[in-house]
Order: structure tokens, then C-alpha cells, then sequence
């Protein structure tokens, strides 16, 4: 049966086998739940009564009664869904990507079968915010994944989909990290970790930054125009996070520094990896092109690693290993310490770290005060026979 418009969108008209002519009408809708459903009818003798149960069906639709009966089950997972669809072209690519994994990584699987008009400050509390920081989320981390939530909350309640919102006064309190670095040893059996789960791109950031001390800011804005492969260094000139790409906190943030063979290694490997993903997406590669990049051949951000450091924790909890759980900052701070405990100049150190003297001999004056007291015993014991 072929139909033809008429000029109210939504009604046709089209012609039986003895040519007479009817109407009908198709209305195309998502229900609250998400789904897409059509309603329709045919048979009707003139647009006019086509048009009027049209209009009836559209108003039994738009009914508020009958709106928060079905409201009373939609999950939290079916309305992140719906929210995501809805306004997903509004935000930047950045948004876009956080809250895309946040959504499937922790949303869902911590909260996602929970009624949403059921979902209260304790539940949300003791399901999601307390669950976060048992496995070693940062309270930063925690309150950028509720910001996101509160975006989703707050829309549901401009659709009337719930009446408030129950969850405005949750608090995600600061607790700062103490020994935020590992020894040695432990940095060892970190990276062992780092480079058995993680994909190429983890593994390559992960390495560069226990072996560089560059902030993860620096690492994500280097270009492969940074490297030097001949001269075996690397220059710091960009920051980079998910509002931009500015210049470095400092004048001292502008350095150029060596690198192991071991990283330079691996980043010639990784660059064969980014040439052959690029031109998977018919994409050219270019020296002015960030250097670490997604599956999707798109230049990743702060969450990834933050992401990364998460599942690895994970699975040494699940291999029952006792290893001190530290934020990816925290590699900065275990280059500069392990720099120190071989007694390299803290001039040197605070070169490398793209700081001034005054922050390394503040920041890590724990470990130059032992420094010291070492140096003393070494002088002293070289004379114990001075009598």
C-alpha cells in the first residue's frame, strides 16, 4: 500500500483496490523508557477524522497522569540513557568522552539498577561515593563523577520525570594523601603491572611518566615534535587538560631533558602503533599530533590515566598483593625521591621536575634531611681512625 502526504504531517492518505481513497495516520514517539514506538491507524473516510484521533492519541500520550506511573520505572541506567541521547551534541568532545565512560564504567554497575524516583542521599551515598573511595578514587575524581551525575538529576527534573532533587547536598570531602610515592621496589613492581594489563598507549604514557617526572598535564600536551630521538630528550613547553592547551605553570616548567633508552624504545614502537591506527581511520600522521591517542585514534586526557591507575589496583587486589596505592601524580614524586636517595643534586632534580630549588628542597625535605644525616656519617666513618 503506498501512502502520500496530506498536509498535516503524521496523516496519509492512499487508495484501496476499487480506488477508493482513506486516511490513516503514523505517530512516530520515544516513551519515557526510551524506546521508540509507533502508534497508527487506517481506514478512516476524511483527513478531518484521520486528524482528529491523531490528536486524541497525542493528548493521551502528553497525559501528566499517566506520566509518573511510568516514571516510577525507569531505572537510573534507562535515564542516563535518555539523558545522554538528549543532550550529548550540546557538550564539547572532551564531555563527551568523560562522561561516556564514567557512565559505563561506574554509573551502571554501581547504581544503574536502582529505581530513580527511589534514589536517595544514603543509597547514592553508600552505593557510589563510599564505593569510589573504598577503591581509591580521589575526592577530586569522585566530585567530577558527581557533577556529571548532578547534570543527569537535575535534567530529570526540569522533564518532570522526579519531583527534586534528593541528592544536592551531597558532600565529597578532601583527604589529602600522605606518602604519595613508592620506593624503588615498589615502582618496579607497579610498572610490572602497568605493562601486563595495559594497552600500548597505558603502557607508553605510564613508562614516560615514572621515567621523565614530567606532570601528566605536560605528558598529554607533548606532540611527537617534542622527541628528539637522535639527541634522546624531550621538550616541555604546553600543559594540557580537559578545558585546553595553555602554557606551563612556570618559567621553570620550560626544559628539555634526557630520557632512558628504555622509554625512547618504546615510544618508536608506539609511534609505529599511532601511524598504523591513524591510517586504519584514513587519518595522516603528523609530527605536530599529540602523542598518545585512543583506539579511536582521538588524543586521550587526564582520565585515562587516572582510569588506568584504577584498574591496575584492581587487579593486584584480586592477585591479593600488598602494594601502596598512589595517584599518577605520585610518579612525579617517585622520580624526584628515588633521584634523591642516589644523592643527585637537588639543582638537578628540581631541573628535571621543571621546579625551582626552594619548591624540591621544601617539598622533599624529609628525604634531604636523611640525605644529610647520611653524608655526616659517611665524613665522620672516613675519619674514625683519626685519633
Amino acid at each position: 500500500m503506498k501512502l502520500h502526504k496530506t498536509k498535516e504531517k503524521e496523516v496519509y492518505y492512499y487508495y484501496l483496490k476499487n480506488g477508493d481513497k482513506r486516511y490513516m495516520y503514523r505517530h512516530k514517539y520515544v516513551d519515557v523508557l526510551g524506546k521508540r514506538k509507533e502508534k497508527k491507524k487506517s481506514g478512516f473516510k476524511t483527513e478531518k477524522a484521520a486528524l482528529k484521533e491523531l490528536l486524541k492519541i497525542k493528548a493521551a500520550l502528553l497525559d501528566e497522569d499517566i506520566r509518573p506511573i511510568e516514571n516510577n520505572e525507569i531505572s537510573v541506567s534507562q535515564w542516563l540513557d535518555i539523558w545522554y541521547e538528549a543532550y550529548h551534541k550540546q557538550w564539547k568532545d572532551k564531555t563527551i568522552q568523560d562522561i561516556d565512560s564514567v557512565i559505563k564504567l561506574h554509573f551502571k554497575p554501581l547504581i544503574g539498577k536502582q529505581k530513580l524516583t527511589k534514589l536517595n542521599h544514603s543509597t547514592y551515598t553508600n552505593l557510589f561515593i563510599n564505593e569510589l573511595l573504598s577503591k581509591g578514587f580521589s575526592p577530586s575524581t569522585i566530585r567530577l563523577y558527581h557533577k556529571y551525575f548532578m547534570m543527569a538529576i537535575n535534567a530529570s527534573v526540569r522533564d518532570d520525570v522526579i519531583t527534586e532533587n534528593k541528592l544536592k547536598r551531597v558532600q565529597i570531602k578532601e583527604k589529602r594523601q600522605r606518602d604519595n610515592y613508592f620506593t624503588a621496589g615498589e615502582l618496579k613492581q607497579f610498572l610490572e603491572y602497568a605493562k601486563k594489563i595495559g594497552n600500548i598507549t597505558q603502557w607508553s604514557l605510564t613508562l614516560l611518566l615514572a621515567y621523565s617526572g614530567m606532570r601528566k598535564g605536560e605528558a598529554l600536551a607533548l606532540k611527537w615534535s617534542d622527541i628528539s630521538f637522535e639527541k634522546r630528550t624531550v621538550s616541555i613547553e604546553k600543559t594540557r587538560d580537559s578545558i585546553s592547551t595553555r602554557e606551563p605553570k612556570s618559567y621553570t616548567s620550560y626544559r628539555t631533558i634526557e630520557l632512558d633508552p628504555l622509554v625512547l624504545n618504546q615510544l618508536e614502537k608506539y609511534e609505529k602503533w599511532c601511524i598504523k591506527t591513524k591510517l586504519s581511520y584514513g587519518l595522516q600522521h603528523k609530527t605536530n599530533d599529540y602523542i598518545f591517542i585512543s583506539d579511536s585514534a582521538y588524543p586521550v586526557y587526564d582520565s585515562f590515566i587516572n582510569t588506568f591507575f584504577h584498574q591496575i589496583y584492581d587487579h593486584v587486589k584480586e592477585d591479593n598483593i600488598k602494594l601502596k596505592r598512589i595517584s599518577p601524580h605520585g610518579l612525579r614524586h617517585t622520580h624526584a625521591s628515588i633521584l634523591i636517595d642516589a644523592l643527585i643534586p637537588p639543582s638537578d632534580v628540581a631541573f628535571r621536575l621543571g621546579n625551582t630549588l626552594e619548591m624540591v628542597l621544601k617539598v622533599y625535605a624529609h628525604k634531604l634531611k636523611k640525605q644529610n644525616n647520611e653524608t655526616v656519617s659517611v665524613f665522620g666513618d672516613s675519619l674514625k681512625h683519626v685519633k
